[in-house]
């Protein structure tokens, strides 16, 4: 069974909106997420290399939160990104919540490590 984890980013000097539409369109999604990335209604069309996955987006505050869930998993598996503001700077935080394996749980916190440095570099930080 997936355990659960929480990984938080801090961004200083971006914006709550450029992060956001990072997170949710297809052009923003495929700069650091995927290769490739569309949607069709509710569902977005992840693309890596030849591989594909698909996700509906289950829960979503504009500009504070998205949960998107695989439609190859359970119900009970998603990855989520929320956005909120760190009281101290004022600065910008995203947290990532995903699943994995028990022994795979560091692998995905360094794969996601990896698309985040990728996504700072695409907003410019």
């Amino acid at each position: 069974m997936k355990e659960k984890f929480h990984i938080e980013y801090v961004f200083d000097t971006v914006s709550r909106r450029s992060l956001w539409n990072h997170l949710t369109t297809p052009p923003g999604l495929s700069s650091w997420f995927a290769e490739r990335v569309e949607i069709k209604d509710n569902t977005y069309r992840f693309q890596w290399n030849k591989e594909q996955q698909e996700a509906e987006v289950v829960l979503m505050k504009p500009e504070v939160r998205i949960r998107y869930r695989w439609l190859d998993e359970d119900d009970t598996v998603y990855f989520e990104f929320l956005i909120h503001t760190i009281e101290l700077t004022g600065g910008i935080a995203l947290e990532i919540t995903d699943f994995a394996e028990p022994g795979e749980k560091q692998d995905a916190i360094e794969l996601w490590d990896t698309q985040v440095e990728e996504l700072k570099r695409t907003l410019g930080i």
